[in-house]
């Protein structure tokens, strides 16, 4: 923008300087008239400065559009510069691999497998019988063979006199495997066979998604117990839970601070309780603790799991609150569902959590990230007080997903999807079923329903720089924070999963806590005194 002086010769007129002014006056003339022309000539300028002003504005919006476009455009060349890379790498696999399965065939000659057209003179004649291996690529037979991606063969029946001494008769069907890897890792040791083929037959075997069975190795020596605040009755529960597991069963008892000096309000004889004074204990407690019992609803299971920001002992949920989708078990019958889940085996649900970092952007060339948040059941992106639609960019593993318009977005685990998911207009989904839900929250778009994604992916979702607000993003109702132009909310399904115990299995108790919590589809039975 530019500037405008106004300088002594335009205030004082054709002086120069205030001495001619003051001389005039002495004799009795003002230059009034001077003045009359500089006042008209500044305001002329400011109206002249109107235009320019707007242009500035539209320079402004043009430079943040730049920006927007070369950060796309980075994230673009970044994706490519990656996958040139992953390319190159499995390039170089594949040639090693197809180097060492033409050794052994140079070096094998009598197993009755072909080498190169240019090696079979020096082989021995073999029967009509013996079986060869062909394998075409870019017109040269050879064997070759992906590592970790496939591998099969091709078994036929040589004919003397067929040109090639192989006929096109297959004595048996091709036989591969194929591998799932982990998006992001620069290496093989999270890369898991989950399909097999065999002889062409597809089978898969067993899934974490099954049900799962946990059995103690060791007995229990040390639990820690978790309950609702200002609940008269969890608070008595408590009393009578915390004095039988120490007499009856010998185990070592954690609670919270609160909750030690309500029991040590009712009696001394609770000074066995333990508990921890700061933050840098509570990291230390897993290695400690060997079981979590929670006396409350889903809101006392959340707050339990957030208190592990790793790996979670296993949980048991009593239902003490009004409303639970993660707590099958009933406190008239603590002691019976203690004796059980202490002896063993016991039924889990693996419940998954979302790990999730804010990366602030503050118009400079370097990033700040902030710490790594857990969430069990959703972390949700609004448009907080404003009064303008929320905007944010998503995208799924660097490729884009869609603009959000609308109040927001939720990104949220299946063990979440009976919260805030489901009443914002989300599918109920199984709590083992491994994903990511996303679902905008009352869109601008009568064409935006809800996705669920895999869990392997990683979501990235953006305020733009043209964005006309703010948006506000918070971790399961907790830790609301301000994400301004630029920065950006990144979500990936956590290693460490929640393991909470089953009143029966993981399947029964999820249908059961949606048929009671939620009376999904009941209605009133159809007649059957009808027309015949």
């Amino acid at each position: 923008m530019s500037t405008y002086k106004l300088n002594h010769t335009d205030s004082f007129g054709k002086g120069g300087d205030a001495n001619g002014l003051r001389s005039n006056q002495e004799n009795g003339f003002s230059n009034l008239s001077s003045l009359a022309q500089s006042e008209k000539a500044v305001q002329e300028f400011l109206i002249q400065q109107t235009p320019m002003q707007a242009n500035d504005d539209h320079l402004i919006e043009f430079s943040e559009a730049l920006r927007t476009v070369a950060k796309a455009l980075r994230g673009s060349s970044e994706g490519k510069a990656l996958a040139q890379a992953e390319a190159a790498e499995w390039k170089r696999r594949y040639e090693l691999e197809r180097c060492k399965n033409l050794e052994l065939l140079l070096k094998a000659p009598s197993n009755g497998v072909c080498a190169d057209e240019s090696n079979s003179n020096g082989m021995m004649d073999h029967s009509a019988k013996s079986p060869r291996l062909h394998v075409q690529e870019n017109g040269k037979s050879g064997m070759h063979s992906l590592e970790r991606i496939c591998a099969h063969e091709v078994l036929q029946d040589c004919e003397p006199n067929s040109p090639n001494g192989c006929n096109n008769k297959l004595k048996r069907k091709a036989s591969f495997k194929l591998s799932w890897g982990c998006k992001g890792q620069a290496n093989d040791q999270h890369k898991k066979e989950i399909v097999s083929f065999e002889s062409g037959n597809i089978t898969t075997p067993d899934r974490s998604s099954k049900q799962i069975s946990l059995t103690w190795e060791s007995s229990p020596q040390t639990v820690i117990i978790f309950t609702k605040p200002n609940s008269t009755s969890v608070r008595v529960l408590s009393v009578e839970m915390v004095r039988w597991l120490r007499d009856h069963k010998g185990l070592n008892v954690y609670v919270e601070p609160r909750v030690k000096a309500e029991l040590l309000s009712e009696s001394s004889s609770f000074d066995f309780v333990q508990t921890w004074e700061d933050d840098k204990e509570i990291s230390l407690l897993h290695p400690k603790v060997d079981l979590v019992i929670t006396l409350g609803g889903d809101g006392t299971v959340l707050w339990a799991a957030s208190m592990f920001k790793g790996p979670v002992p296993p949980i048991v949920p009593f239902s003490m609150g009004s409303l639970g989708f993660m707590t099958p078990f009933h406190s008239e019958q603590y002691r019976d569902c203690l004796e059980s889940v202490l002896r063993g085996p016991l039924s889990i649900t693996l419940r998954h959590r979302l790990q999730c970092h804010i990366i602030r952007d503050k118009a400079r060339h370097d990033y700040e990230t902030e710490e790594t948040m857990l969430v069990l059941n959703e972390v949700t992106i609004d448009r907080g007080i404003s009064s303008y639609l929320t905007n944010l960019e998503c995208y799924c593993d660097n490729s884009f997903v869609t603009c959000v318009q609308g109040d927001g977005l939720i990104l949220s685990t299946t063990s979440g999807s009976t919260a805030y998911s489901l009443a914002a207009g989300g599918s109920m989904v199984h709590p083992q079923v491994p994903g990511i839900l996303f679902t905008p929250i009352c869109p601008h778009s009568l064409s935006f329903r809800p996705l669920i994604l895999p869990d392997h992916v990683t979501v990235r979702v953006q305020v733009p720089f043209n964005s006309r607000g703010s948006a506000w993003v918070s971790f399961d109702g907790k830790g609301r924070k301000q994400l301004e132009a630029g920065d950006a909310l990144v979500c990936s399904m956590a290693p460490w999963p929640v393991s909470t115990a089953c009143q029966v299995e993981s399947t029964h108790d999820f249908l059961r806590s949606i048929h009671e919590g939620l009376h999904w589809n009941q209605r009133k039975i159809q007649s059957s005194d009808g027309p015949q």
